[in-house]
């Protein structure tokens, strides 16, 4: 049985509710990383290798987690993610070196890697037992909750130190965990009614062909969070750079980027509904493409600004998009590897803009974002047939 309308629209709340907790908790251990710096006295490379333990311990559980949630199922594993990610958090204001820092954020990353694939893997479920495209909301879910964690430890930063700031992050953590995961737990993953109650555990095996198309999904991934994590690390000091922006205003830029992108997913399911998923991954491509151009090569700060926020409307719904078929053709098998392939983008991105930087300029270097979202667009045009 695919599951009542009723059990269906408790598990799109408890899930929308772990994706904001998600995205809650891993903006509010960002905004501390300066003081986290200061007290294990890292320098920048230190600091900068000590990081490095976050994408290495989410990339390489990624995979692992997709084999866990066709042995265990997606529920029980996004709960134990959560308490792991949630529980690990409070972690680094307790270390007081660089090398100690990247141990711990191993295992944070591990947690984080984790539960991506984990409620993922279940809100794909949703998405084929709904037979709706609701998988932008989720995004949403995690972008909002990420604005709320970043505004509240910028709040608090001034006042807690950083141990009780990311220690309340846990409480806060295990509570919704506590409260969400019980519910989570309750309700059985939905099978859509068009799939044999045989099939229902049965694991997906990836052919040749189907491994082809996971493949090129993650390629699409890659490309958008090739370009969330270029915005991220070098939007704002291509304004104050390159456009003599005010340091505030400068990080106003990534604020028109992320509210962009958040409004996009909001209304991204009735967006899909009305284009479908092709033609939303071209227009996104596209648009994403013209914004960042305008972005990075406009002369003045207004311009770059409007480029910055057009740039975020366009990559909105491609990651989603691309990670749901993913997922509708491979189970979580799928999702694991267009996720990793996905976050290996976005740990791509700022190191490759850094070094184009250094040989042309950042301006310049900007650019490739528009190039990658361009070539998704390209992707989502051969794919159509998929």
């Amino acid at each position: 049985m695919p599951g009542t309308t009723d059990d269906l629209t408790r598990l799109r709340a408890v899930l929308t509710t772990f994706f904001a907790l998600d995205g809650f908790i891993f903006a509010g251990w960002v905004v501390r990383i300066p003081a986290i710096k200061q007290q294990t006295q890292a320098s920048a490379t230190e600091l900068g290798l000590a990081l490095l333990g976050v994408s290495a311990g989410a990339v390489v559980t990624m995979i692992l987690t997709g084999r866990l949630c066709r042995r265990h199922g997606s529920h029980p594993v996004t709960v134990v993610c959560a308490v792991l990610l949630s529980l690990s958090v409070a972690l680094p204001p307790l270390t007081h070196s660089a090398l100690a820092l990247g141990a711990v954020l191993l295992l944070f990353g591990a947690a984080y890697g984790g539960i991506n694939v984990a409620f993922n893997s279940a809100a794909v479920d949703l998405v084929a037992a709904l037979r709706r495209p609701i998988m932008p909301s989720f995004h949403a879910a995690f972008s909002l909750g990420g604005m709320v964690g970043a505004g509240l430890g910028g709040l608090v930063a001034a006042s807690l130190s950083p141990t009780r700031h990311l220690l309340g992050l846990t409480v806060v953590g295990l509570l919704v965990t506590a409260v969400a995961g019980r519910a989570l737990l309750r309700l059985r993953p939905p099978v859509p009614a068009d799939r044999p109650r045989a099939e229902e555990r049965a694991p997906r095996r990836m052919d040749a062909r189907t491994r082809g198309l996971v493949t090129v999904f993650g390629l699409i991934a890659l490309c958008t969070a090739y370009g969330e994590g270029a915005m991220a690390d070098w939007g704002a000091l291509h304004l104050e750079q390159d456009l003599g922006a005010h340091p505030g205003l400068a990080a106003a830029g990534y604020s028109c980027f992320a509210l962009t992108m958040t409004l996009g997913r909001l209304s991204g399911t009735v967006l899909l509904e009305r284009l479908g998923r092709t033609r939303t991954v071209v227009a996104g491509g596209a648009l994403a493409a013209a914004g960042m151009l305008l972005g990075s090569l406009a002369p003045s700060l207004w311009a770059a600004l409007l480029g910055y926020a057009v740039t975020g409307l366009g990559l909105a719904n491609i990651f989603p998009v691309a990670v749901e078929r993913a997922g509708a053709l491979a189970g979580p098998s799928g999702v694991a590897t267009a996720s990793t392939l996905g976050y290996g983008g976005m740990l791509l991105g700022p190191p490759t803009i850094g070094f184009m930087a250094d040989w042309f300029s950042l301006s310049a270097a900007l650019t490739s974002v528009a190039a990658l979202a361009a070539l998704a667009a390209a992707i989502g045009v051969m794919t159509r047939r998929a």
